[in-house]
């Protein structure tokens, strides 16, 4: 096959990052819903009832200047198994042995070839057979001149197998996706130019730069009669901080999503670090095609998908994956079992939450369900009729019933699950759901026997005090201020508090300032953006939690006694005395070594650089000795050692050993004269 001609990453008119864009921060504000029937056969009247939805939702998603283009609108339902055997062209084998593609390609011929030839390699690579491809009827004409300058070639693409299916065949989808988009991205070709919108066995996906009504108009097999599905998940998408794109319009291939994931950077960089420890069985050696899970150029919306799919194909239950994720508020909650608790409490360490606002919808191609986070600061509602459907929307009214056929409504708790099987019929609750999922392992033994709470550690002997001779010159090593002194360190000292001060500072931003600052503030505005809901752990205890684990990271796509292997502690702010327990623990599971965070005075131009890559070089050292816990100290600072700036000698470690592929091996504990304020913590 002729290799790629290179070409420009920049989508049609979409800037890259430049200037004060950066598409990390692309979010999702939206409408979403679910018609699902638990009478037990598949309908077009669902199919229908789910788009009619999501035209009643219209007014949650939005357009630009351009009012006839919006920013993204679709529906993901089942196969419909008669309809794709009419309008194939193909012989396919019986239902659940292929799957369909549907992929947006470029609209410059020549790229596009390339990318199916793409597609097919890989099929062929991956044992699977191309059985032919499909032109998506669509109509252009339908919708604005925006969406109609970008748009995509969409083809459905349709994959056999022989001897797998099912489950089976599912994950050999997933991975065979991933093949593709990896082989075509490193031919240069981003996901605004090609993307697979789903590949699946059970579920096809319709969506595009819409707006809500223009969905049914623009593709016109959602109107015909034997496009059946007993599920129809919808949304509209309102994006926010983010110019609307072809391949971030959802559904995506688990979830639609109305809300924000505003712990995405942390949620993401953690995924990253941890790929190097993961192994599956019902992976193996594939594991390494599926590396890097999360797709950067996505959405929040997006990148959450990508890590709900890994989660399911790796064997959990869709419901066990998004508890995972979304946990409810469980940690001082008095209203949650022993068992349900335990759940939680193992699952904490192994992932760490994926917190909104968020109302998610998802689905497995057979269960369907909705969710929200902690916080519960997005709509859900749903009712019950006795006709056997299920109406969940991001509002109450999004379809119209007669009330007499309403048997039950509702809306969505904090953290609890809307659970509709539609194989059995059975609409499941949030109690019986998480009852099952609770006592599927013995989550609370295998924490009894492998968990380690600091309070239960030896009290041992504090570090010698530091010489009050010498308090003004470690001050001024440490880059100490008497503003501070006065203003922030006096009255934390008083009082416990935080000082509350006036926004309105004069003070310059660090890197516009004429005067040394500490490195802590020039990221002080990146830390400062207000956080939906405010961050105050005293007075959200319900839904807030401290606890923070060390301890080597378990394998994530794995579940037994050693995922729970950790030292817990109640709260991340260490006294002496716990540094102390922690420094000298007996336990042979967390050999604990200290590393020294400072650099030579007289060292040249070079001196911090030079520190720098000593202390990564000590840190790897320690931890292939088997350490499990390192100590970053600050404490040897003397007359010929200067402290290396704690942010930055915490960063240089962490990336260096996720480098490495080791840093979800070790916990860090940083011991530092720098940090004072809140900000810094």
């Amino acid at each position: 096959m002729a290799p790629y001609r290179r070409i420009s990453t920049q989508s049609h008119g979409q800037p890259p990052t430049a200037g004060l864009y950066d598409p990390g921060f692309e979010h999702d504000s939206c409408g979403v819903a679910f018609v699902a029937s638990i009478a037990g056969e598949s309908s077009h009247a669902i199919v229908a009832a789910g788009v009619e939805a999501l035209v009643n939702l219209g007014h949650r998603g939005a357009t630009g200047a351009d009012p006839d283009t919006g920013d993204g609108a679709g529906a993901l339902i089942q196969l419909p198994d008669a309809f794709l055997r009419r309008i194939a062209g193909v012989d396919l084998p019986p239902l659940g042995s292929y799957g369909v593609g549907v992929a947006f390609l470029p609209s410059d011929p020549a790229l596009q070839a390339q990318c199916e030839e793409h597609i097919a390699e890989a099929t062929a690579d991956e044992g699977l057979r191309l059985l032919g491809w499909r032109d998506v009827p669509v109509r252009p004409e339908e919708i604005g001149p925006t969406a109609r300058a970008q748009i995509p070639a969409i083809r459905q693409f349709f994959v056999g197998a022989v001897g797998i299916e099912g489950p089976v065949l599912e994950r050999r989808l997933y991975v065979l996706r991933r093949v593709i988009e990896t082989a075509v991205a490193g031919a240069g070709l981003r996901r605004d130019r090609f993307h697979i919108a789903s590949l699946s066995s059970r579920t096809v996906v319709y969506k595009g730069m819409l707006t809500a009504a223009q969905l049914p108009a623009f593709y016109p097999d959602l109107g015909e009669d034997d496009v059946v599905s007993r599920f129809c998940l919808v949304h509209a998408r309102f994006s926010t901080n983010v110019l609307p794109r072809w391949d971030l319009a959802q559904p995506l291939r688990m979830i639609a999503h109305n809300g924000e994931i505003n712990t995405l950077r942390g949620n993401a960089n953690w995924m990253r670090a941890r790929e190097s420890k993961w192994r599956s069985p019902v992976f193996g050696d594939d594991i390494a095609k599926l590396r890097p899970i999360l797709d950067e150029d996505g959405s929040d919306s997006s990148q959450f998908d990508n890590a709900l799919e890994l989660l399911t194909m790796a064997g959990r239950p869709i419901e066990h994956a998004v508890m995972m994720m979304i946990p409810e508020a469980w940690h001082r909650n008095p209203h949650i079992d022993a068992q349900r608790r335990a759940f939680y409490e193992f699952h904490a360490s192994l992932l760490e939450a994926w917190d909104g606002p968020a109302a998610i919808a998802f689905t497995d191609g057979r269960l369907v369900g909705a969710t929200l986070d902690r916080n519960g600061l997005r709509p859900a509602r749903y009712c019950i009729t006795d006709s056997g459907w299920v109406v969940m929307a991001s509002e109450a009214g999004a379809l119209r019933l007669p009330e007499e056929s309403i048997v039950r409504k509702g809306r969505l708790l904090p953290g609890k699950l809307l659970l509709v099987d539609t194989e059995t019929g059975q609409v499941i609750s949030d109690s019986t759901a998480k009852e099952a999922l609770g006592a599927a392992h013995p989550y609370a033994q295998w924490i009894r026997d492998e968990t380690v709470y600091l309070d239960e550690l030896q009290a041992v002997e504090p570090a010698p005090p530091l010489d009050e001779a010498t308090l003004r010159i470690r001050q001024l090593a440490f880059g100490w201020s008497e503003e501070e002194l006065r203003l922030i360190l006096a009255p934390m000292a008083n009082s416990g508090q935080e000082p509350v001060g006036s926004m309105g500072t004069d003070t310059p931003l660090a890197v516009l300032s004429e005067r040394p600052a500490s490195l802590f503030m020039y990221f002080k505005q990146l830390f400062a953006q207000v956080t939906n809901p405010p961050i105050d752990s005293t007075r959200e205890d319900l839904v807030m939690s401290l606890v923070t684990t060390l301890g080597a990271g378990g394998n994530l796509l794995e579940q037994g006694p050693a995922q729970a292997q950790r030292l817990e502690m109640p709260h991340p702010v260490l006294r002496n005395t716990d540094v102390e327990k922690i420094r000298h623990v007996t336990q042979h599971r967390f050999p604990t070594a200290t590393v020294p965070m400072v650099f030579h005075r007289d060292g040249g131009p070079g001196a911090l650089g030079d520190g720098l890559d000593r202390l990564c070089r000590a840190a790897s050292e320690r931890i292939a000795e088997g350490t499990v816990i390192l100590i970053l100290s600050d404490r040897a600072v003397d007359a010929n050692h200067v402290p290396i700036p704690a942010l930055l000698a915490t960063a240089a470690v962490h990336h260096h050993l996720v480098r490495e592929k080791t840093r979800t091996g070790v916990g860090l504990v940083v011991e530092t004269g720098e940090a004072r304020e809140v900000m810094h913590l």
